[in-house]
């Protein structure tokens, strides 16, 4: 009877389990954890555990898995399973190769043509990262530090740009959780403001300026040379206890 109980509890899990929620929920959710450095790399996300985390089947749960690794979140390895993705050093210094070509043009043709709605948008974003920081709230203030790239990229227009950066940034965050430095956790203090102003007056080769060294103090906070992988417990981590 004992031996029994766990497989048939684990086919529950994987069948009949009522689907409360959406995989969309389930990708932001792991999202989220990974931007805010509460998911580190090599994390291993097993099925069952996200299944009984989230209140779902497991077929929701591998249609979430693959979203995620369609998006570099995620790393799919055959008979073992997935895996939070662990960017290799070549692997950061390509990414922040990519974000410091593309970025800094987005900052251009943004700063060329914002529009009043756009603007706003991005001052309320950066209002959320001064509260953040003034309350202390650390999780939250890693998290829109990186999210603030992804909205700039959205003031853009291109839904295609704001995909790839939203990948680009994801990843970076990663690579921060694994070869960051304790004094560059997010970004500086001043500079999305100071970015913000020059977009702002519309001094776009200003703006591009600001993006390109803004990437280049924080790819200065990584040390290649060494790593910190850790794991811990997965409902903590999504905030489902």
């Amino acid at each position: 009877m004992g031996a029994s109980a766990e497989p048939a509890r684990s086919r529950r899990a994987g069948r009949s389990m009522p689907d409360r929620v959406d995989e969309s929920h389930i990708v932001e959710r792991i999202y989220s954890a990974v931007m805010e450095h509460r998911l580190p790399p090599a994390q291993k996300l097993s099925e069952l555990k996200l299944c009984e985390a989230f209140g779902v089947g497991r077929m929701r749960v591998r249609r979430a898995l693959l979203l995620l690794s369609d998006q570099g979140i995620v790393e799919l390895e055959s008979n073992r399973g997935a895996f939070v993705a662990s960017p290799s050093r070549t692997e950061a210094n390509e990414i922040f190769d990519a974000r410091s070509v593309l970025e800094p043009a987005i900052a251009k043709q943004v700063a060329a043509e914002i529009s009043s709605a756009n603007l706003a948008m991005l001052k309320q974003h950066v209002l959320l990262e001064d509260e953040a920081r003034e309350s202390g709230k650390g999780a939250d203030l890693i998290r829109l530090s990186g999210e603030f790239h992804v909205k700039l990229a959205l003031a853009s227009g291109n839904s295609v740009l704001r995909r790839v950066v939203r990948e680009l940034v994801t990843r970076s965050s990663l690579i921060v959780g694994l070869y960051g430095t304790s004094n560059r956790t997010v970004c500086p203090d001043h500079e999305h403001s100071d970015m913000l102003g020059e977009i702002e007056r519309g001094d776009s080769d200003a703006a591009a300026a600001q993006m390109f060294e803004h990437l280049i103090g924080i790819r200065a906070g990584l040390d290649l040379s060494t790593t910190r992988p850790e794991e811990s417990d997965l409902k903590d981590i999504l905030g489902l206890s």
